[in-house]
């Protein structure tokens, strides 16, 4: 990378990206990879903190029928991030990279609690910051948890890594017409209810302008040219 753009990214993953190809648990090969995207990142003089989300393991609104309440649904979902989270720590190290795991939901074996001022002086130590647990309420979903920890630890942008090339007008994979945004307005995300980021999410981030790059994560060096600043993906601003 021959100059970086961002001093402190906040680096979003699904949970998902977890599970690779087997589409449920936690594939090694998948873990190892995101692990060392995030310790390359970090070597470059990057201040990297994570927010992960847990669709791997169980969330909300793939088990909607089931006779578990919403509330206690979002929060087997936030302990299911402290599982990904763990595993993730161990992945980053592996890789070279100091890490911290910082938890909304207490869980003294493996995190350490989440509090701002903490998660800004391991940031300045150049630790790898991983934030679990979601925002530690039912009801809103990593995205937002991703927003806010970004405007709380100072990022300069978020960057969501995702299965597609960028904000599209529709969902690519059903409508072979969808277009490719390569910028965006809060506004028009917003008021065109785009899928990749919700609703509270977008408002937290037009309120404090924090801008989004959605890219695909699984293009080669995806993370690192998005966190240099190069042309990739969509940009909301």
């Amino acid at each position: 990378m021959s100059q970086k753009k961002y001093k402190r990214v906040l680096l979003k993953i699904s949970g998902e990206v977890f599970a690779g190809n087997s589409g449920h648990g936690i594939e090694s090969q998948a873990l190892q990879t995101i692990g060392n995207s995030i310790a390359e990142l970090s070597k470059e003089g990057i201040q990297v903190a994570v927010v992960n989300g847990a669709g791997n393991l169980w969330r909300h609104r793939d088990n909607q029928d089931s006779t578990i309440k919403r509330s206690i649904s979002d929060h087997m979902g936030m302990l299911a991030t402290v599982m990904n989270a763990a595993a993730l720590k161990a992945a980053v190290e592996k890789a070279g990279a100091k890490t911290k795991v910082l938890s909304a939901i207490p869980h003294p074996q493996l995190t350490e609690p989440y509090v701002i001022e903490r998660g800004l002086d391991y940031l300045q130590q150049e630790q790898v910051v991983i934030c679990a647990g979601g925002t530690g309420n039912p009801y809103f979903t990593t995205d937002t948890a991703a927003a806010l920890r970004a405007v709380e630890l100072e990022c300069d942008v978020i960057l969501k890594a995702t299965k597609v090339d960028g904000v599209y007008s529709a969902d690519p994979e059903k409508d072979p017409n969808a277009t490719l945004y390569k910028t965006l307005s809060y506004e028009d995300a917003i008021q065109k209810n785009l899928k990749v980021m919700d609703q509270t999410a977008f408002s937290l981030c037009r309120e404090n302008q924090m801008k989004i790059v959605v890219f695909n994560m699984h293009q080669k060096n995806a993370i690192l040219n998005a966190a240099s600043g190069e042309a990739i993906g969509t940009i909301v601003s």
